[in-house]
C-alpha cells in the first residue's frame, strides 16, 4: 500500500504533485499553474513566495510548513469537505483541468470569494463578532496551535486587536509566551510589533524579558521590513539590526548627473507629504518591488514555452477595493517606471524614512539621490512616455494604449504643481539619461558589429533596432535613421516613429507561427541571462545580451516597417527600446570602465527588469498577432 503524501508534497488548490510556491498569508503550497493565478489576485489576497528562489526568515517558512501540515487548507475548503458537497458537484481543481477558466474560476472563489469557508450563525452586530473572535485569538495566541489562529484570522478576528481589560495586543501575549510562530503570522496579518500595551512596553521588550532573543531579534526585523526588502531589493544586503543599524541607503552609480528643477521639485513633494500618505506611497512601492521580484523568480524558472502564454504576466498592480481608486491608479503606474527611474524612487524613499524617524529636518543642501519618476497623479491625465504598458484594469482611467499623444509637457508641470494633500505623490517624467548613455555607443556598436547576422549586415536595418549606428549620436537632422537611437532617451520619454514618412501603415502581419518561434529564441536566451544572473556570472551578461538583441532584431524584422497597428507599434518599441537598454545596462559590468565603483547587485536588479520587459514585449506580440490571424 503505497505511504499517503503530506499535504506538503501536493498543491493545495489542484493536488498537482511538488508544489514549488507558497501563499504565505493563507498557509499553502502551490504548484506553478496555481500560482499563475495567485499572483494576479494581488498582495492583498494571496502573498507568494517561491520556495527555493526567495530569501525566506527561517520562521517564517517554518509557519506556513507547520499551518500546511495542520490542516490549513481545510479552512479555505471546509464545505468542500461536506460530502454534501460531492453530490451537488462542487469540486476541488485537479492537475488536468486548464488554468483558465477551470483552476482560476476555483481559486478566485476559494480566496477571493471565500465560498467555501465556514461562516459564522449571522448576528445584528458584526462588530461584536469580531470583537469576540479577536478575544479568542488574544488567548490563542499563547499556545503552539496556529492553525485555530488562522482560523480566527480568516473569520474576521483583529491580529492588532488592543484587549481592553488586559491593556495589550495578541503580538504583547505571543511574545510573552516565546511563541515565535505565532508571532510571524499575527506579522503577516498586519500585527505591529512596536505598539505599546498599557505600561508602555512593547512585544519586543516581553520577548528580550523572557530571554527569548531570537523572536526579539526576529521581531525588530519585522518592524523594519519595509525599509529592509526595500534596500534589499536595490543592494542585496540588509542592515545590522543587532548593532544598531536599521537603515541602507544604496547609492545610484551616476549620482554625479545635475538634478532638473523637476526631480528637485518632486524629492521636495515627497517630503512634505504627511506621514500618513509617505506611508501609503512606501506601501505602494514595497508591492511594487514584491510583484517585480516574483516576476523575475517566474521568468527564471518557467520554461521558454510557457513564458508566452496568459498566465505568466502580472503587468501591474492589481486592483485592491479597500483602496481609493486614484490610489489603485498610482499603484499601477508604478509599472510604467524603467529600472533605473524606479531605483531612485526607492532610494529616496529609504532616505525620507530615515529622515522621519530620527526626526531629522529637512534638508536645504545638495541632494544626493534623485528623484526621477514619471507621472502618478490623481487626474486622469496620461503620459506621453512611450507606450509600452498595456491598458490598466478597470480602476484606471486610460483607455486604450497609444498615450503619446495626449499629454504634454505642460500637463506635466501642472499635475506636478498640484496640491498633494488628497492624493498620492505627483512624481516625475524620465531624467535625462541620453548623456550617461552616448558615451558607451561606441563601444556597444563594436559589440553588435562582431554579433550581427550575415542577413543583417546584407538587408535594409529595421526602423525597430535601437542598436547605435555610426550616426552622430547628437546629430538633430531631420529624417536620418540614427535620429532614433538618441532620441529615445530624450528627457520627455516619447518616441518618434521611425519608418520613413511616405511609408504608407501596413496591416500585414507576420504568421503566428514565426512569431511563436522568434519569442522561444528570445526567451531560451533570456534563461541563460537569468542563470547567469542567478549564479553571479556577471561576465556572462554580455555575451548574453548581445544574443537575445540578435533574437530581439529578427523578431522585429518580421514585421513592416510601418505597422498599422498602434498596439503593435507599442509593443515592438518596448521590445526593441528594452533590448538597447538591457546591452546599455551589461555592459556596466566591465572591468576599468570610469566613474564610480559599479554597484553590481543593483545593475543585476535593472538586467533582470531589462529581461522581463522584452520577454513581457515579445508575449504581447504573440498575443496580437494570433489575435489578429484569428480573425
Amino acid at each position: 500500500m503505497s505511504k499517503r503524501l503530506r499535504s506538503s508534497e501536493v498543491c493545495a488548490d489542484c493536488s498537482g504533485p511538488d508544489p514549488s510556491w507558497a501563499s504565505v498569508n493563507r498557509g499553502t503550497f502551490i504548484c506553478d499553474e496555481c500560482c499563475s493565478v495567485h499572483r494576479s489576485l494581488g498582495r492583498h489576497i494571496s502573498q507568494v513566495r517561491h520556495l527555493k528562489h526567495t530569501p525566506w526568515p527561517p520562521t517564517l517558512l517554518q509557519m506556513v510548513e507547520t499551518l500546511y501540515n495542520n490542516g490549513a487548507n481545510s479552512i479555505w475548503e471546509h464545505s468542500l469537505l461536506d460530502p454534501a458537497s460531492i453530490m451537488s458537484g462542487r469540486r476541488k481543481a485537479n492537475p488536468q483541468d486548464k488554468v483558465h477558466p477551470n483552476k482560476a474560476e476555483f481559486i478566485r472563489a476559494k480566496y477571493q470569494m471565500l465560498a467555501f469557508v465556514h461562516r459564522l450563525p449571522c448576528r445584528d452586530d458584526d462588530s461584536v463578532t469580531a470583537k469576540d473572535l479577536s478575544k479568542q485569538l488574544h488567548s490563542s495566541v499563547r499556545t503552539g496551535n496556529l492553525e485555530t489562529c488562522l482560523r480566527l484570522l480568516s473569520l474576521g478576528a483583529q491580529a492588532n486587536f488592543f484587549h481592553p481589560e488586559k491593556g495589550n495586543t495578541p503580538l504583547h501575549v505571543a511574545s510573552k509566551a516565546g511563541q515565535i510562530l505565532q508571532a510571524e503570522l499575527l506579522a503577516v496579518y498586519g500585527a505591529d510589533p512596536g505598539t505599546q500595551d498599557s505600561s508602555g512596553k512593547t512585544p519586543v521588550d516581553y520577548a528580550r524579558q523572557g530571554g527569548h532573543h531570537e523572536l526579539a531579534e526576529r521581531l525588530v526585523e519585522i518592524q523594519y521590513e519595509l525599509t529592509d526588502r526595500l534596500a534589499f531589493y536595490l543592494c542585496g544586503r540588509r542592515p545590522d539590526h543587532k548593532n544598531g543599524q536599521h537603515f541602507i541607503i544604496p547609492q545610484m552609480a551616476d549620482s554625479s548627473l545635475d538634478l532638473s528643477e523637476l526631480a528637485k521639485a518632486a524629492k521636495k513633494k515627497l517630503q512634505s507629504l504627511s506621514n500618513h500618505l509617505f506611508e501609503e506611497l512606501a506601501m505602494d512601492v514595497y508591492d511594487e518591488v514584491d510583484r517585480r521580484e516574483t516576476d523575475a523568480v517566474w521568468l527564471a524558472t518557467q520554461n521558454h514555452s510557457t513564458l508566452v502564454t496568459e498566465t505568466t504576466v502580472v503587468p501591474f498592480l492589481p486592483v485592491n477595493p479597500e483602496y481609493s481608486s486614484t490610489r489603485n491608479q498610482g499603484r499601477q503606474k508604478l509599472a510604467r517606471f524603467n529600472a533605473h527611474e524606479f531605483a531612485t524612487l526607492v532610494i529616496d524613499i529609504l532616505s525620507d524614512a530615515k529622515r522621519r524617524q530620527q526626526g531629522s529636518p529637512l534638508s536645504s543642501s545638495k541632494d544626493n539621490v534623485e528623484l526621477i519618476l514619471k507621472t502618478i497623479s490623481n487626474q486622469h491625465s496620461v503620459e506621453s512616455q512611450d507606450n509600452d504598458q498595456p491598458d490598466y484594469d478597470s480602476v484606471a482611467s486610460d483607455e486604450d494604449t497609444d498615450l503619446e499623444a495626449t499629454a504634454s509637457k505642460a500637463n506635466r508641470q501642472k499635475s506636478l504643481d498640484s496640491d498633494l494633500s488628497d492624493g498620492p505623490v505627483t512624481v516625475q517624467e524620465f531624467m535625462e539619461v541620453k548623456n550617461a548613455l552616448v558615451a558607451s555607443e561606441a563601444k556597444i556598436q563594436q559589440l553588435m558589429k562582431a554579433s550581427r547576422l550575415e542577413k543583417q549586415n546584407s538587408t535594409p536595418e529595421s526602423d525597430y533596432d535601437n542598436t547605435p549606428n555610426d550616426t552622430d549620436p547628437d546629430d538633430t537632422g531631420s529624417g536620418r535613421k540614427g535620429r532614433q537611437r538618441s532620441m529615445v532617451w530624450q528627457g520627455d520619454g516619447s518616441v518618434p516613429d521611425t519608418a520613413e514618412p511616405h511609408t504608407a501603415p501596413s496591416p500585414v502581419l507576420p504568421s503566428t507561427e514565426d512569431v511563436i518561434r522568434k519569442t522561444e529564441q528570445i526567451t531560451k536566451n533570456i534563461q541563460e541571462l537569468l542563470r547567469a544572473a542567478q549564479e553571479n556570472k556577471h561576465d556572462s551578461y554580455i555575451p548574453c545580451s548581445e544574443r537575445i538583441h540578435v533574437a530581439v532584431t529578427e523578431m522585429a524584422a518580421l514585421f513592416p516597417k510601418k505597422p498599422k497597428s498602434d498596439t503593435v507599434r507599442t509593443s515592438l518599441r518596448l521590445l526593441t527600446s528594452s533590448a538597447y537598454r538591457l546591452q546599455s545596462e551589461c555592459k556596466k559590468t566591465l572591468p576599468g570602465e570610469p566613474g564610480p565603483p559599479t554597484d553590481i547587485q543593483l545593475v543585476t536588479q535593472q538586467v533582470i527588469q531589462c529581461a522581463y520587459d522584452i520577454a513581457k514585449a515579445a508575449k504581447q506580440l504573440v498575443t496580437i498577432t494570433t489575435k489578429e490571424n484569428n480573425n
